[in-house]
C-alpha cells in the first residue's frame, strides 16, 4: 500500500479529510506547546523572579535539542505515528500533572525544572514523528499543498495560543493555563488516533539505536540532493527560528519605535509566512522548485539587510513583510523537497536533522544577536542574516541537482 491508497484520490489536500486530522491534530498541539510554555514562563516568573526563567526554559530546550536525533531513530523504528500517539498522550499526563501539582502547592523551581525537562525529552521524540507522518497520509503531488497547510498552521497557532494562554492565566492562574495546555494536547491525541497512514514498502531489519543514527546521518551525507538542501535549510533558518525575533526588540529599541513598533514588524513578518503558506496551499504548482527557493532566499537577504537599515517605521513593516513571505515559501518548498527525496525508512531520521537545524541552533545564537548589537548595532546583526541568507542562495544556485530540483505537479483533473 502506497500513500495514494491512504489519499483521497482526485482530492487536494485542503479536502483531503484525513490530511485534515492530522492538520487539526498537528495544529492543537502546537497550539499546546505555545500555551505551555507561556505557563512555565508566567510559573517561574512568579516563583523565582525574571532572572531565573532562562533557567527553567534551558532545561527544556537543551533535552530536546541534544536528543532531537534519537527521537528521529525512534520514529522510523517504531513508526511515526505510533511514536507521535505515544509521545502526545505522555506530554498530555506531563502536563495535566503539573496543573495537579500547581494548583496544590506554590510552583517552585525544583517542580518546574523537572517538568521542563520531561517536556523537552517527550518533545525530541514527537515532533520528527509528527514531523515524518505527510508522506505516509498524502500523495506526493500534494506534499507541497500539505507544507504549506502547515505553514498556516503554525501561524495561526502562535497567533492563538497567547489569548488562550492570556485568557487561562486570568482565569485560573498558572493551574488553569497547565491545564488548557493538557486538554490541547489531548485534542491532539484524540484526532491522531483517526489518521490513517500506508505501511512501509518494507521492513528492515533493527539494529542498534547507535548504528541506526549513524545509518541515518550517512543516507543524508551520500545522498545527492538531501546533503545540500539540509545545508540550505541550516543556513536559511540560522537567524529566522528565533534570533531574528531578538533582533527586532533591539531594533525597535534602537530606533525608538518602541514595543508597538516591535510588534507591527513582527506582524507584518506573520502575514507575510502566512500568506506564502495561503497561496502554496492553494497553488501547488511551484515549476524550478530550486530556483524558486535560491531566489525566495535571495530576497529574504535584500529584505533583511534593507530592514536592518531603515529609518522608517512604514518601511520597516514593509520589509518585514517582504521577509515573512520569502521565509514562508523557501520553508514551504524545502520541507515538500526533504519529504518527496527521502527514502520513507528514513523520514523520521531526516526529520530530526532539519529540525534540528532549524531550532537546535537558537539557544546558542540568541546571546551572540545581544552582544552584536551591542558592539555594531542592529544594522550589523540584520545584515549579517541577510548574508548568510544570500550564501544559502548562492549554495543553492550553484548545487545543480538544486538548481534543478523539481516537485511532483498535481494532476491536471484534479479540483480546484
Amino acid at each position: 500500500m502506497t500513500s495514494y491508497d491512504i489519499a483521497a484520490p482526485g482530492l487536494p489536500a485542503y479536502r483531503d479529510i484525513n490530511v485534515l486530522r492530522w492538520l487539526a491534530a498537528y495544529t492543537a498541539s502546537v497550539t499546546g506547546d505555545v500555551v505551555y510554555f507561556l505557563a512555565l514562563s508566567w510559573s517561574a516568573t512568579r516563583a523565582a523572579g525574571p532572572s531565573q526563567v532562562g533557567l527553567v526554559i534551558a532545561a527544556g530546550a537543551l533535552p530536546r535539542a541534544v536528543l532531537m536525533l534519537g527521537g528521529g531513530v525512534v520514529a522510523d523504528r517504531f513508526g511515526p505515528r505510533r511514536v507521535a500517539v505515544a509521545s502526545d498522550a505522555t506530554r498530555c499526563v506531563v502536563i495535566l500533572a503539573a496543573a495537579a501539582a500547581v494548583l496544590l502547592i506554590s510552583p517552585n523551581l525544583w517542580l518546574l525544572i523537572p517538568v521542563a525537562l520531561v517536556f523537552g525529552v517527550v518533545d525530541a521524540v514527537f515532533m520528527p514523528a509528527v514531523g515524518a507522518l505527510p508522506p505516509r497520509i498524502a500523495a506526493p503531488e500534494q506534499l507541497t499543498r500539505v507544507q504549506g497547510m502547515r505553514g498556516l498552521s503554525i501561524r495561526l497557532s502562535n497567533a492563538v495560543g497567547p489569548l488562550l494562554a492570556g485568557v487561562a492565566l486570568a482565569v485560573g492562574g498558572a493551574p488553569g493555563a497547565f491545564a488548557a495546555a493538557g486538554a490541547l494536547f489531548a485534542i491532539s491525541l484524540a484526532l491522531l488516533l483517526t489518521v490513517r497512514v500506508s505501511p512501509l514498502p518494507s521492513v528492515r531489519q533493527h539494529t542498534s539505536a547507535g548504528r541506526e543514527l549513524s545509518d541515518g546521518l550517512r543516507y543524508i551525507r551520500h545522498h545527492r540532493m538531501l546533503a545540500p538542501l539540509v545545508t540550505v535549510i541550516g543556513l536559511s533558518e540560522m537567524c529566522f527560528s528565533g534570533p531574528v525575533a531578538a533582533g527586532l526588540v533591539l531594533l525597535a529599541d534602537e530606533r525608538g519605535w518602541g514595543a508597538a513598533g516591535m510588534g507591527w514588524i513582527a506582524s507584518a513578518f506573520s502575514i507575510g509566512a502566512a500568506a506564502a503558506a495561503l497561496l502554496l496551499t492553494v497553488w501547488a504548482r511551484i515549476p524550478r522548485a530550486g530556483l524558486a527557493m535560491s531566489g525566495a532566499l535571495f530576497l529574504t537577504a535584500v529584505g533583511a539587510i534593507a530592514l536592518g537599515h531603515a529609518r522608517s517605521l512604514p518601511f520597516a513593516v514593509a520589509f518585514g513583510a517582504l521577509i515573512g513571505l520569502t521565509n514562508g515559501v523557501t520553508a514551504t518548498v524545502t520541507g515538500a523537497l526533504i519529504q518527496t527525496e527521502t527514502d520513507p525508512r528514513y523520514l523520521g531520521r531526516v526529520t530530526a536533522v532539519t529540525t534540528l537545524c532549524a531550532l537546535g541552533l537558537a539557544p546558542v545564537l540568541f546571546p551572540l544577536v545581544g552582544v552584536t548589537v551591542a558592539v555594531w548595532g542592529a544594522a550589523m546583526f540584520f545584515t549579517v542574516c541577510g548574508g548568510i541568507c544570500l550564501i544559502a542562495a548562492v549554495f543553492g544556485i550553484s548545487v545543480s541537482v538544486l538548481r534543478r530540483a523539481e516537485l511532483w505537479d498535481p494532476p491536471q483533473t484534479e479540483g480546484r
